[in-house]
C-alpha cells in the first residue's frame, strides 16, 4: 500500500495576526455548476471569495436559513459529534493560507485547555462553523487577507 503525505496547512503561530470575517453571502449558480461563499471582514468592507463544493454550499445554506435538517446527522454532524465525544469543543475556523488557488485551513478544537489544529477544507469548517447558534468565529490570517480581499 502506498504511503500518503496529508495535505497539511501553513502553520499559524501565536505571533500571525488573524483577521475577523463573517460569512457575507452564499452563491449558489446550478446552471453553471459553481458554488462561492463570500467572506467580509467584520470591521470593514473587504471581502472575497471562495469557490466551493455543491454539498458544502447546500450544507451551509442549511445551517444559515435555519431550514429543517434531516433526521439522521449530515457529514459536519458527525465532526462536531465525534470532537464532543473525544472531551473536545470546536472554538474557531483559521484559513491560514492561500496558494495555486487552493485555500487551506484548520478547524481549531479546544480540549483540556489544549488548542488542537485539525486540517480542514475551509468549506467544511465554515460548514461546521455553521452548526451553531451563534456561527463560530471565522478568522483569516492577515498575509492572506491583504492578498485576497478587495
Amino acid at each position: 500500500m502506498p504511503s500518503v503525505q496529508p495535505f497539511l496547512p501553513s502553520v499559524v503561530d501565536a505571533m500571525t495576526e488573524l483577521v475577523p470575517m463573517q460569512l457575507a453571502r452564499i452563491v449558489m449558480n446550478d446552471l453553471m455548476n459553481q458554488y462561492v461563499i463570500f467572506l467580509k471582514e467584520i470591521d470593514g468592507e473587504r471581502q472575497f471569495p471562495i469557490v466551493i463544493g455543491f454539498f458544502e454550499a447546500t450544507n451551509i445554506n442549511l445551517r444559515v436559513t435555519a431550514m429543517e435538517r434531516p433526521d439522521r446527522p449530515l457529514t459536519h454532524d458527525l465532526i462536531i459529534g465525534v470532537t464532543q465525544s473525544l472531551g473536545a469543543s470546536v472554538e474557531s475556523v483559521v484559513i491560514t493560507d492561500f496558494h495555486d488557488e487552493v485555500f487551506l485551513a484548520v478547524l481549531r478544537l479546544k480540549r483540556d485547555g489544549e488548542v488542537i489544529d485539525v486540517d480542514a477544507r475551509p468549506s467544511d469548517a465554515i460548514a461546521v462553523a455553521a452548526s451553531f447558534q451563534p456561527m463560530l468565529p471565522i478568522w483569516v490570517a492577515k498575509p492572506v487577507f491583504d492578498e485576497l480581499a478587495k
